[in-house]
C-alpha cells in the first residue's frame, strides 16, 4: 500500500489574549496511512509562532543533515483585518509542512509528531520531547482530539478515556467525524481559499517507527 500524508491548514481565528493583545491560530488536520504516524486522523490548532519554533526545533535536532524550507516571511506590517495576507501566510504555512513531511529523517522528530497530534503548549512540547513529563509522546498524541487536560495527572486518564457520544463540544468531536466534515466543506474551502488543491501528497517513503 503507498503511504500518504496530506496535511492542510485552514480556518484561520483571532484569539484574544486579554483586551489588548490577540493573534491568530490556523487548524491543521492531518489524514495519513503511513506507518510513522500511530494516529492516522487528527486536527490541532497552532499560531504562527509555534510555527517558528517547530522550524527551529527541527533544524537543531536535525543537526543541520536537511534543508528545512522556509516560513512565510514575518511582515512587520501584517495584519489581522487584511484577509490577503491571512491567506498567503496560510498557503506558506501549508507548503512548509507538506516540505517537512517528505523527509524520513524529520518524520522520526517527535517535537513534529507533537506539534501536529498534540494540544500541548511550546514548553510543555520541549519537555514531552526531553521526556521530562510523567506521559509520553505517544500518551500526549492519543489525546489528541478528547477533552482538554489541565494537569499531567488529567492527561494520564485521558489516555484510556474518550468523549461521551453525546457531546456536542468540539473538543470532544472524534477526529474522524471532523475530518469528514471537512470533506463535505472541500468544494467551499477550495472556492474560498484555495487551499485543497495540495492536498493530494506524493507517496512518502518512510524508515521510521511509529511515534
Amino acid at each position: 500500500m503507498q503511504q500518504v500524508i496530506s496535511v492542510w491548514v485552514r480556518d484561520p481565528r483571532i484569539q484574544k489574549n486579554d483586551s489588548w493583545h490577540a493573534f491568530i491560530d490556523y487548524e491543521i488536520c492531518l489524514h495519513t496511512n503511513s506507518v510513522c504516524f500511530t494516529k492516522k486522523i487528527s486536527i490541532v490548532r497552532r499560531r504562527f509562532s509555534e510555527f517558528v519554533w517547530l522550524r527551529q526545533k527541527l533544524q537543531a535536532n536535525s543537526q543541520l543533515m536537511v534543508q528545512l524550507p522556509e516560513l512565510p516571511p514575518k511582515n512587520i506590517f501584517f495584519s489581522m483585518n487584511n484577509g490577503q495576507q491571512i491567506t498567503e501566510r496560510m498557503k506558506g504555512l501549508q507548503k512548509f509542512l507538506e516540505q517537512i513531511l517528505q523527509s524520513p529523517l524529520l518524520l522520526s522528530d517527535s517535537c513534529l509528531h507533537l506539534f501536529l497530534q498534540s494540544q500541548l503548549s511550546v514548553p510543555k512540547m520541549e519537555a514531552c520531547a526531553a521526556g521530562q513529563t510523567h506521559y509520553s509522546v505517544a500518551q500526549a498524541v492519543q489525546c489528541c482530539g478528547l477533552r482538554r487536560f489541565h494537569s499531567e495527572e488529567d492527561l494520564q486518564k485521558n489516555v484510556s478515556m474518550s468523549c461521551d457520544s453525546d457531546s456536542d463540544s468540539s473538543e470532544c468531536r472524534d477526529p474522524e467525524l471532523r475530518i469528514k466534515d471537512l470533506a463535505i466543506n472541500k468544494a467551499e474551502s477550495t472556492a474560498s481559499l484555495d487551499l485543497m488543491g495540495t492536498s493530494q501528497e506524493e507517496p512518502l517513503s518512510c524508515s521510521c517507527g511509529s511515534i
